[in-house]
This record gives structure tokens, C-alpha cells and sequence, in this order.
């Protein structure tokens, strides 16, 4: 279920606080889209306002694009700009309705023939991207492209005839990993909290933590990182916690930790908020605008996922 603007912190955060120091970083180096995220989330704001921000990264063709996620500059819409936008959506209870009919389209317009969208559509090519993210002509179909967009569809009791190929896929994708990375698990997991078969993404699950463990994905101890190893093509340090994983109590990920994994998992995540305010990137950064654009994302998101589990942060 969506949340709402409501919010059991106060509409202004203790001076000094975690909240209080986040806000001030916000309205310092945030664009509107995350300025208006960080009032809805914290301080009352509407779901209009977040809304009317999120227009302006919208194309014709029914996707996004302009940079919303911040590693792909340029106009064109593409799937990663589009799958951030959904989660916006479905953050502000706005995901359906016509709207979601024309992203829809979109999604049905560049997916391959198994439903599965790429990370990167070449229409791309031309414009800055970050040197991890390559494009190329004949992309292959990605689960981490697809799973959060078919996840949050589902979550949204979205159907459409797009969606039956690509949840198909979907299944496919996560019940044959193998060797895996974080990222790739993290988007299996987006799909698999919210796939209507609840069983099958039950036992999906447990094989996934299982490979999880076995693999040492997850750092457990953030005392001893250099004892985990850093997925290939990361960067030096971009490790993946517990919580990155398992977002808030309700994710089948959280029963892969257990509770002093998880709270030593919490504890660090808190403890990163920066002098200024913010929470830092782990992965490359590769030009001044990505990384000024990113931050405020992940501090938003570090402040829910705290305040999901409890945390105080007002």
C-alpha cells in the first residue's frame, strides 16, 4: 500500500536533528522533484506538487526522460528514467489512471520479444551517460530494468497485455540466477515483494538469500568491510548492506538477516549521514552533476528506510 502524505514526524524537525540537518542539505543542493519529495515525505506536502515536478521529465511517447536518473543525461526517454518515475509515482499513491496507460506503451514499445526491457535503449546513444552504463545497438533483456517496473505495476494492481510477457520474464529471470550482484538481486527482489503469486515468490526468495549468503553479497559486518568482496565493475567501496536489500520489514529480503545483522545494518546506515547533512553515493563518480543530483535521492531514501524500521530520525 502507497503511503500517504501524513507523517508521524513533526512538520519542523528538531534543530540539530538528523531530519533537521537532512532538510537543510535538501533545500540546499536538491532539485524541485526532491525538494517536493523531501515535504511530502516529511513535512506534509502534497502529492500535486510532487506530481506537477515529475511533468516536466515526462515525454511524448509516454516515458521519461531529461536526466531523472541522474547517470543518463539528455532528453530521450528510457527505461531506467521510466522505472524511477513509477516509483515516484507509487510513492505519492498516483501509480494508474491513464498515465500509467501511456508509460504502458511506452514500456511495450521498446521491450524485446519476451517482454524484457534493456537497462540501456540505444536511442541513448548522442548524449552523456556515465562510462558503466554502456549502449549499444542490440541491447540484451535486463531483470534489472525489468523487475522493479513489473514489480510496482503489480503492487498497483496495473494490468495491461505488456505486463503478462514481461512477468513471465520476470519468473524466468529470477528463478534461473545463478551467479548474481547486488543490483541484479535488489531488482529481483522489487519484483518478488510485489508478484501476485505469493508462494512462489516465497520460495523464490528463500533460494535467492540462500545465494545471497553463499555468494557474501550482503556486507553483514560493516566493521570489517574489507573482508567482502566488491562485485566486478563496481566501485572500490560500493558495497550492499542488509538494508539495501530488504528496504523495509515487509520485503521477502528481510528474513535472508537476522535481527543483529539487520540492526548493525541500521546502525551504519545512520551513522553515514554526512557534516552536510546528506547521506553519500557508493557507486563512481564520473561528472559534478550526477553526484550534486543523486545525493539528495539517497538521503531520502535512507531517511524512509530508517523510519521504516523505526528509526528516529526527527
Amino acid at each position: 500500500m502507497a503511503e500517504t502524505g501524513a507523517s508521524p514526524l513533526p512538520s519542523t524537525p528538531p534543530a540539530r536533528s538528523p531530519l533537521f540537518r537532512a532538510e537543510q542539505f535538501v533545500w540546499l543542493t536538491a532539485r524541485v522533484l526532491e525538494q517536493r519529495l523531501f515535504a511530502y515525505h516529511f513535512l506534509h506536502g502534497t502529492p500535486d506538487a510532487v506530481e506537477a515536478a515529475l511533468d516536466a521529465y515526462r515525454n511524448e511517447d509516454g516515458g521519461y526522460g531529461h536526466a531523472l536518473e541522474p547517470d543518463l543525461r539528455g532528453p530521450v526517454s528510457q527505461p531506467l528514467h521510466t522505472a524511477h518515475a513509477l516509483r515516484v509515482l507509487d510513492a505519492i499513491g498516483r501509480c494508474g489512471g491513464q498515465r500509467i496507460e501511456r508509460v504502458c506503451r511506452y514500456l511495450t514499445s521498446i521491450s524485446a520479444a519476451d517482454g524484457a526491457l534493456p537497462a540501456i535503449h540505444p536511442s541513448q546513444r548522442g548524449y552523456p551517460v556515465a562510462p558503466f552504463v554502456p549502449v549499444v545497438d542490440d541491447p540484451p533483456s535486463e531483470l534489472l530494468a525489468t523487475g522493479p517496473v513489473v514489480g510496482l505495476l503489480h503492487r498497483n494492481e496495473v494490468w495491461h497485455a505488456w505486463l503478462f510477457r514481461a512477468t513471465d520474464f520476470c519468473w524466468q529471470a529470477v528463478e534461473s540466477l545463478e551467479k548474481s550482484h547486488p543490483y541484479e538481486v535488489e531488482a529481483a527482489v522489487a519484483f518478488l515483494d510485489s508478484a501476485p503469486d505469493r508462494s512462489r515468490a516465497e520460495a523464490a526468495a528463500d533460494r535467492l538469500g540462500r545465494l545471497v549468503r553463499e555468494q557474501r553479497l550482503a556486507a553483514l559486518d560493516p566493521d570489517r568491510l574489507d573482508t567482502y568482496p566488491v562485485a566486478s565493475g563496481y566501485a572500490p567501496g560500493e558495497h550492499h548492506f542488509p538494508h539495501d536489500f530488504a528496504r523495509t520489514p515487509e520485503s521477502l529480503a528481510r528474513a535472508w538477516f537476522t535481527d543483529d545483522e539487520m540492526a548493525r545494518s541500521l546502525d551504519h546506515l545512520a551513522a553515514e549521514q554526512q557534516n552536510d547533512g546528506g547521506w553519500p553515493i557508493r557507486w563512481q563518480r564520473w561528472a559534478p552533476a550526477p553526484a550534486l543530483e543523486a545525493r539528495p535521492l539517497v538521503t531520502i531514501e535512507a531517511l524512509r528506510t530508517l523510519r521504516a524500521y523505526g528509526r528516529f530520525v526527527g
